[in-house]
């Protein structure tokens, strides 16, 4: 770090392929960088986690606290500051054994670690992962020279050894979390792009787009300077305000990217404007000089889009970056070039801090993909509705004129479309609260508090007052009030246990005269985006006989998702209640959800319209025969194509149900002893694939065709054809085509179809 910082690793050149971080110590030199040093990492975690259960003890022996007996205050033998030398933490590990003495105190390792011997084998590898990350932190520490970047490394260090102690979840404690600034990096190139390509044909928006996702992988990437560097480098500047965001980005994106034991974010996603202007300049030069350097070993597809183009794309968002009235840092940005309106992507939803009022809290939280992707890239797959189509049918719903009005009293109308007109109106706001004992309280908040005291005893009438106001003015429980011309008229009061993956919803009211109005649906959409955005995606909740119809509604069920280790004596037991449980999905927006499914099923009225609308078109009647014609072609008669009809021979479709069964059988069971086939015999998995699920939305693989099979799932060859043609186009879409995975993908296809054309399903 301290050699080499502002300095990429890797090719910058070449966009999402082939980049590599420097890892953390002495300069990125720890290793091969950030692909070595986290596989290392990885390796070591996976051994030390299939070791024995008494070698694993062992191993914690070292790092935790003794319980000998009340009076020992040990920590384990590394609770002192590290000495000048590294030690050798393998031959170390090596010579431990439990009857050994601590070094640090007169008791033995046994003692450490009689309270971890009946965890479970998930929360042991989970604390042996803290202590590999602990030691590879250790090593950085003596290996850094920059004294800066060594103290963030240090107070990582001590961050870690305090969770292993203490069996925690690391939680980083700052004065600000993320995002640190609004709009981030990412929101602000993707409004770039609106403002400025907006108007261009599809083929070119597509190229900017590629451009501008090339440009934010690098800046998540992006190794900064350190203070000290940016110092002998630029005279006049925040060196403050660098060092802070320096610090922040070491915790947050950098470290977590080797130590997975912490929280981990993208540049792009948490850092703004401010960041982006302290490395623009030193980075735009770099990348276009080792683009320059390296021409030659680009592919030619990828020569002209670096060479040419994004060049010129760099130029113009260093206006923007640097202009003092751009309007693309602007939060409300709306308006492109043209004045008509754009559509952004809404940004983050609830306020963090609980003590404190929300400025935005009816923002939305923000999508993980960087920017939208075009769909016309996206490989055709049998069945598919053609682009055009869609895009057609989409102008219509989108047109106000064409969207037929839903009566709010109908029954086709969504039980929080009253609430989300009213909030989209200022008729009501939500707001994150709670008592705070570090901060001076707020008059404002104080009195919400009170409000919501009196709206939970006077719904819960058989929960005592006492209990009530103990919990809502408790600094550990937060709660979503809902707030209607600056009173309160509901809430839920919750409490966060980020270390165990879940919340407790306590209290869940909204006063009697507003109730049946939709609110306490979008009171739990609201909850729901909150927790996704502080990613923990579990509710638990104790409900009473006439709470369980509400909790049914809003996606909570008995079977608890939740292992009963994690919740057992950290949740309240209530009698004559059921415990009830929801699991959240981080990709669905819950307070628009609603409104999209909306959407989707005009869509799909219309394509039905559009459909009946060419079955029922009336041809003329043929006059051929009149004039002594006795016979024609079945495929000469107008509209009979259209119906979907072949000719035999092109494609015949199976009547018989048993047959089509025997013959689909037959072919898969080809296509799954092809030597090729390997990679797709089963699911992908997420940990030999990141991000696999994010970039396919729609997966299949042989295994679960065979399933498919046997349940008679294919009445149609259309149906076993379009699966089949998803796993190629899949692996196509996720690899590179130079990839082993990509040209299995290749000879499995070309072999499927000869099977396909010898069965006589489609035409030779």
């Amino acid at each position: 770090m301290a050699d080499n910082a502002g300095m990429q690793q890797g090719s910058p050149a070449i966009g999402a392929a082939g980049l590599v971080p420097a890892a953390p110590g002495a300069g990125g030199t720890e290793g091969s960088g950030a692909a070595g040093g986290s596989a290392r990492i990885a390796v070591k975690k996976a051994q030390l986690r299939s070791s024995p259960r008494p070698k694993k003890l062992e191993k914690l022996g070292v790092y935790s606290s003794c319980k000998a007996e009340g009076a020992c205050k040990c920590n384990g033998w590394k609770s002192q500051n590290p000495p000048p030398t590294p030690p050798r933490t393998d031959q170390q590990s090596s010579a431990v054994n439990l009857q050994e003495p601590c070094r640090s105190c007169s008791h033995t390792l046994g003692d450490h670690v009689t309270h971890l011997e009946n965890i479970s084998e998930e929360e042991m590898n989970r604390l042996l992962g803290i202590v590999l990350d602990v030691e590879y932190l250790y090593t950085c520490v003596h290996k850094e020279e920059d004294a800066d970047t060594k103290q963030v490394y240090f107070s990582l260090f001590k961050l870690l050894r305090k969770s292993i102690v203490q069996m925690g979840k690391p939680m980083l404690e700052a004065q600000d979390s993320p995002p640190f600034e609004k709009p981030s990096i990412e929101q602000g190139v993707n409004n770039f792009v609106q403002y400025k390509f907006s108007h261009l044909p599809s083929k070119e928006r597509q190229t900017i787009m590629e451009l501008a996702k090339m440009f934010l992988n690098q800046i998540n990437y992006w190794q900064l300077e350190t203070p000290s560097q940016r110092r002998q480098r630029v005279l006049n500047d925040d060196a403050a305000g660098y060092k802070a965001n320096y610090t922040r980005w070491l915790c947050y994106c950098n470290v977590p990217q080797f130590c997975d034991s912490l929280p981990r974010y993208e540049t792009t996603q948490i850092f703004g404007r401010t960041l982006l202007r302290s490395v623009f300049t030193v980075m735009r030069k770099q990348l276009l000089e080792q683009a320059r350097q390296e021409k030659d070993k680009l592919p030619p597809e990828k020569r002209t889009l670096i060479l040419t183009h994004f060049p010129k794309f760099l130029s113009m968002l260093e206006e923007e970056v640097y202009s003092h009235s751009s309007p693309i840092w602007s939060q409300d940005f709306l308006a492109g070039a043209s004045g008509g309106q754009i559509p952004i992507r809404p940004g983050n939803a609830l306020a963090d801090r609980p003590s404190e009022l929300t400025s935005d809290s009816g923002e939305k939280r923000k999508p993980t993909e960087p920017l939208p992707h075009e769909d016309s890239k996206r490989p055709r797959v049998v069945g598919d509705i053609p682009l055009e189509l869609i895009n057609e049918v989409m102008a219509t719903i989108t047109d106000p004129a064409a969207i037929p009005e839903t009566s709010l009293l109908s029954a086709h109308s969504a039980r929080d479309e009253a609430a989300r007109l009213e909030e989209r109106r200022g008729v009501i706001e939500f707001h994150v609260i709670g008592n705070s004992l570090n901060q001076k309280p707020n008059k404002r908040i104080l009195m919400w508090l009170v409000g919501l005291q009196n709206v939970f005893s006077h719904q819960l009438p058989r929960m005592p007052k006492e209990y009530i106001t103990r919990l809502v003015f408790d600094p550990k429980h937060k709660t979503l009030s809902l707030i209607k011309d600056g009173r309160v008229i509901g809430g839920i009061c919750f409490r966060m246990f980020p270390s165990q993956g879940f919340t407790e919803i306590v209290f869940c009211a909204v006063t009697s005269n507003e109730q049946v109005k939709g609110y306490g649906t979008h009171l739990m959409n609201h909850l729901k985006e909150y927790h996704i955005k502080h990613e923990i995606l579990n509710f638990l909740t104790y409900a009473d006989e006439y709470a369980i119809g509400y909790f049914k509604k809003q996606g909570f069920s008995k079977d608890i998702k939740v292992p009963k280790a994690k919740y057992v004596g950290y949740i309240k037991d209530y009698e004559g209640a059921t415990l009830m449980g929801c699991e959240l999905n981080p990709s669905i927006p819950y307070t628009e959800f609603s409104v999209i499914i909306k959407k989707q099923k005009e869509i799909i009225k219309k394509l039905i319209e559009r459909k009946q609308a060419q079955i029922r078109k009336v041809y003329p009647g043929l006059s051929c025969f009149k004039e002594g014609v006795r016979q024609i072609p079945i495929e000469s008669i107008p509209g009979i194509r259209e119906t979907g009809w072949k000719p035999v021979g092109k494609g015949k479709e199976l009547k018989d149900p048993d047959q089509l069964y025997s013959t689909l059988k037959t072919i898969l069971q080809h296509v799954k002893s092809h030597q090729n086939a390997w990679p797709f015999m089963e699911p992908v998995k997420k940990t030999e694939a990141p991000g696999y699920y994010q970039v396919i939305r729609f997966p299949m693989d042989l295994k679960t065709m065979s399933e498919r099979l046997k349940s008679r799932y294919y009445t149609t060859r259309k149906l076993f054809m379009a699966d089949m043609q998803r796993i190629f186009t899949n692996c196509r879409e996720y690899n590179p085509p130079e990839s082993e995975y990509y040209k299995c993908a290749n000879l499995l296809e070309k072999f499927f179809y000869t099977k396909i054309k010898e069965a006589g399903l489609i035409e030779k």
